[in-house]
């Protein structure tokens, strides 16, 4: 049986250790949320013990996703009693409410995830009649025959499990899909290195050897945009089979489905080792030897640093300048459209190419 509250009792749940709130005459415990909102933890202490219900209502202040709506089912606790009228225009002793106009921070606010969620109710989410999450991904997906549609539609709404998702039944095989944040850099920067000495050795001054290696991260920035947009993002010119759905998934849309699953987040090497093959062989092409090293080398750790960045903005507190903001930009982009917003470490690209995605 739910556990029934009254509203004095959640007011007094109203400090960032212990945060409570009202929504719909539903009692929810967020204090696991506050440190990693995105829009900041000051603006969910404000609202500490108190009814969010039309504040999360409210275009103007805060207007919240349906997916947003649905994550927050994950954190309730209870009810609050049938005798005690919740309001918005009440809270609790010592905050003061916020008046009903578009604050200074509320463009970059909305509330959407964080690797703290209670995992997801599997046996509810299989009237999605999408994948079991009980079992291994890969088979189900080949004996399912989803339609593109469908399948586009089900992998875009993020699910959340307490430990990583399993794609194959085989444990040989399930180890090669996982990867640990700090693979990426102990597997590249020696390859770094190799590429930067290499463009010395053939005759680039540590001047040259530098501005070519700086011209690499620069060339990676672009490179992280189009191949998030037009190679994991593929979606529209997707043929509409099993075969192409299962690259889909296996390539960025179990990332989409699972959003804060640790280990399906970096890319794994064997991946990154076909992206970045073409890449070398366009790089020593178009240049002279020793400028296709350092920019090769520069190419590969710019990255090195998406690929950290990309994890640090799905599992850190991070830094208010610059990672906030991208922070809140990325969250959006998994949990409000995902049809814009490709930027992972600026979003440069996405506003000269007119796809930035309005947070």
């Amino acid at each position: 049986m739910s556990k029934v509250y009254s509203l004095t009792e959640v007011a007094t749940h109203n400090t960032a250790d212990d945060c409570w709130v009202i929504h719909d005459k539903k009692v929810y415990d967020v204090s696991a949320f506050v440190p990693d909102h995105p829009g900041g933890e000051e603006f969910i202490l404000d609202h500490a013990g108190a009814d969010i219900t039309a504040l999360m209502k409210d275009e103007l202040e805060h207007l919240h996703s349906e997916g947003a709506y649905d994550m927050l089912d994950e954190l309730l606790i209870g009810h609050l009693e049938s005798s005690t009228s919740a309001s918005a225009d009440l809270a609790p002793s010592g905050l003061q409410k916020r008046t009903n106009t578009k604050s200074q921070s509320s463009d970059d606010e909305d509330e959407y995830t964080a690797d703290f969620f209670k995992p997801t109710d599997l046996v509810a989410d299989k009237k999605q009649k999408f994948l079991d999450l009980n079992q291994p991904l890969l088979w189900q997906l080949w004996h399912n025959n989803y339609s593109k549609s469908f399948y586009l539609e089900q992998v875009h709404i993020p699910r959340h499990l307490s430990g990583p998702a399993r794609i194959f039944k085989s444990s040989f095989l399930e180890f090669f899909t996982k990867t640990p944040w700090y693979v990426v850099p102990i597997f590249w920067l020696p390859i770094v290195a190799y590429n930067v000495f290499r463009g010395l050795g053939a005759g680039l001054t540590n001047q040259e050897s530098g501005i070519f290696f700086l011209c690499g991260i620069f060339l990676w920035t672009l490179a992280e945009y189009l191949i998030h947009r037009f190679l994991f993002h593929l979606d529209d010119l997707l043929p509409d089979s099993t075969f192409w759905l299962i690259g889909h998934f296996l390539l960025h849309g179990i990332h989409h489905y699972v959003p804060m699953d640790r280990l399906r987040l970096v890319m794994p090497p064997v991946l990154a080792i076909a992206i970045a093959t073409p890449l070398n062989q366009l790089a020593h092409t178009l240049l002279p030897k020793a400028q296709a090293y350092g920019v090769f080398g520069g190419l590969l750790f710019g990255y090195i640093l998406y690929d950290m960045v990309h994890y640090y903005l799905h599992h850190a507190r991070v830094f208010k300048i610059h990672f906030k903001k991208m922070k809140t930009y990325h969250l959006a982009h998994h949990y409000k459209n995902y049809e814009a917003g490709y930027g992972i470490t600026s979003m440069f690209f996405d506003k000269l190419f007119g796809t930035e995605l309005k947070i």
